[in-house]
């Protein structure tokens, strides 16, 4: 990888420009940087394009006279498909462009790519973010960084842009493995607020005090904090989506098994969030969680049909999903690496657009 030489960056392409990117790209254009975006539907950008943003019909198109290429997707699916296509940023993106991928995706994936990209003589590397849609508005995003800080610094004044912190893991696939572990440790938390909900909820004491003796204890989490109240205003709009939650628990699974060592916390969590996105959930916030713990009547008003959940179990089960990890229920998620099936194998879920 190039080192830390300034680079003169003017051109800036977008791909991805939904919950998370387009606030993103906005930050960037706001530091003066000629941006192009692309995404899958188009309306997703107009509010970038009406403040000058340029659009481009595909991903390659964007990439094609940029110095820097963001990616923001959904799926490691969607990312193996937009580098290392015939017609991916690999072989499309300009000499020495640096490509930079924010989505949280697969540690052998992201290693994958920068190795491709070097052969080519592009510049990429894995850089997942944290801090949900609110830290993507207010540009206060932390980043995860796979590489090494001396040799990513020319690119540092437009990672700026959007992020207030930084953390360098100093290999490629290291960001994302970092990314994968907060996941584990978020969605722990998730279900330790829920838990303490419907217990306080179910014993009939204040569950809004209760949270607030949790903010002030040891047993508080960012989850509590941020996530706690919406589910306690019955309040799913998606900051972060339940389906992609889903998918960093599975890729994190998947590499416990891996390492041949056991995630409890993440295997309940995973159950619970699957459950979720089988009953009509996957599109709502992760604070729909708690939904999960509330009478049929409640979710039925919220949108869930537990009725799907019986479905599922009919269709069979036994199905190994995509991220590598036998859920035995006849889910089939996200989490997959295409090259590393080898079976034929294809995903159905939704893509983030």
């Amino acid at each position: 990888m190039r080192k830390g030489t300034p680079l003169q960056i003017r051109k800036i392409a977008f791909i991805g420009t939904g919950i998370m990117g387009a606030p993103i790209a906005g930050h960037i254009m706001d530091a003066g940087y000629d941006v192009t975006v692309h995404n899958r539907t188009r309306e997703k950008a107009e509010a970038l394009l009406a403040r000058g943003a340029h659009w481009a019909d595909s991903p390659a198109e964007a990439a094609a006279d940029a110095d820097v290429v963001f990616t923001m997707l959904g799926y490691p699916t969607d990312v193996e498909d937009v580098y290392l296509a015939t017609d991916g940023l690999i072989r499309t993106a300009k000499k020495g462009a640096w490509l930079i991928d924010l989505t949280t995706s697969s540690p052998e994936l992201a290693r994958d790519i920068h190795d491709a990209a070097e052969v080519e003589d592009r510049h990429a590397f894995d850089c997942p973010v944290t801090g949900g849609e609110q830290g993507a508005i207010d540009g206060t995003l932390t980043l995860i960084v796979g590489a090494a800080e001396k040799d990513v610094e020319g690119v540092l004044p437009v990672l700026e842009s959007f992020s207030s912190r930084r953390f360098y893991f100093d290999q490629p696939g290291g960001g994302q493995t970092a990314k994968l572990c907060n996941q584990v440790s978020l969605v722990s938390c998730m279900v330790g607020y829920a838990d303490a909900l419907a217990l306080a909820q179910q014993s009939g004491i204040d569950p809004e005090l209760m949270l607030e003796v949790l903010a002030n204890g040891t047993g508080g989490s960012g989850a509590s904090r941020t996530l706690a109240p919406k589910s306690l205003a019955g309040d799913y709009k998606p900051g972060f989506l339940v389906e992609h939650l889903r998918k960093d628990v599975a890729l994190a699974l998947r590499r416990s098994e891996d390492l041949d060592i056991t995630l409890p916390g993440a295997e309940t969590a995973f159950t619970l969030l699957d459950m979720l996105c089988q009953i009509g959930g996957s599109r709502m916030g992760t604070q729909a969680l708690t939904l999960l713990y509330q009478e049929e009547e409640t979710c039925k008003a919220a949108g869930l049909d537990w009725s799907l959940l019986d479905q599922g179990e009919d269709e069979g089960d036994g199905h190994e999903c995509s991220c590598g990890h036998d859920h035995g229920d006849g889910h089939e998620c996200c989490g997959g690496h295409h090259h590393d099936h080898g079976d034929g194998h294809e995903c159905h879920c939704h893509h983030h657009e």
